[in-house]
């Protein structure tokens, strides 16, 4: 069954139905429905766009735009790869954002260890307010990209990304952006130190010490893993979410890649996992 309820955590309780619905709301309205617990505060004017998730404003502030990963550009990092679609994502941001004034919302931590400001970007554009995050993802110029201290006004987000990875929008057309198997762990290898999204059904779940393994093979050394820790444990117990529970669940995991007794993802906090099925 896909996308079955869930108990626990509102990820878990995501249907396609509900997905289907939140993606034909009008986006103002949307917006307001998904950032309601945001603390707004007026911005400025946009005055550069650095990349497809970055603006600057008319005070100088950096605003990153959090919840979102757009392709990144090398921006004077020497030997740093142009991604796909990066210019092509910077440039469909600044036609949504540059010049235009601009309201934060904060959901969380408020500011990165680069000084820049962590904050959802809401435009003042002449057919409405747009939501700056949801219109990246929409198009299929960004992916969602959370941290634990960070997880407000994901849902919509997510329905946002999922309507635009079946459309095969932007990104989602480049198989560099493409969603890996778990049950590939040589493939994904190949991406240690990259982001990905990897899909595949957990064949155990068991808790170690202060950690919970998901594991997606039979030889925890060599095949794709996923890693829960203390701290991460604690979100989950905080949200009512027994990570136990997934073992036999089809899902798809977000996280980067490393390679430590076969690749793995560590995860931070629930958002990084979506059961797409139960059984």
């Amino acid at each position: 069954m896909v996308n079955e309820p869930f108990p626990g955590h509102p990820l878990f309780k995501t249907s396609l139905v509900h997905l289907a619905t939140l993606a034909a709301l009008n986006s103002v309205s949307v917006a307001t429905l998904a950032c309601e617990q945001l603390r707004m505060e007026p911005g400025g004017i946009v005055t550069a766009v650095t990349d497809g998730d970055t603006v600057i404003l008319d005070d100088g502030r950096v605003i990153r735009m959090i919840g979102t990963q757009a392709p990144k550009l090398p921006l004077d990092r020497p030997d740093f790869p142009t991604w796909p679609l990066a210019p092509e994502a910077r440039a469909a941001l600044a036609s949504v954002t540059l010049n235009q004034p601009v309201r934060l919302g904060f959901g969380g931590e408020t500011v990165d260890r680069y000084g820049r400001v962590l904050a959802h970007v809401f435009v003042d554009g002449p057919q409405g307010e747009v939501w700056a995050q949801q219109a990246m993802v929409a198009q299929g110029l960004a992916r969602v990209y959370s941290f634990p201290d960070n997880r407000a006004c994901l849902d919509l987000l997510f329905a946002a990304e999922g309507r635009a990875r079946l459309a095969g929008l932007g990104i989602w057309s480049d198989p560099y952006y493409s969603t890996r198997a778990a049950n590939a762990p040589g493939d994904l290898l190949a991406r240690a130190g990259q982001y990905e999204l990897v899909e595949g059904r957990v064949l155990l779940a068991e808790q170690r010490g202060g950690r919970v393994y998901l594991n997606f093979g039979r030889f925890w050394k060599e095949d794709f893993t996923a890693v829960i820790e203390a701290p991460a444990l604690r979100l989950f117990a905080q949200a009512g979410i027994d990570p136990l529970v997934l073992e036999n669940a089809l899902v798809r995991i977000r996280g980067w890649v490393d390679d430590r007794d076969g690749p793995r993802i560590e995860i931070t906090h629930p958002e990084q996992i979506e059961v797409l099925a139960t059984r």
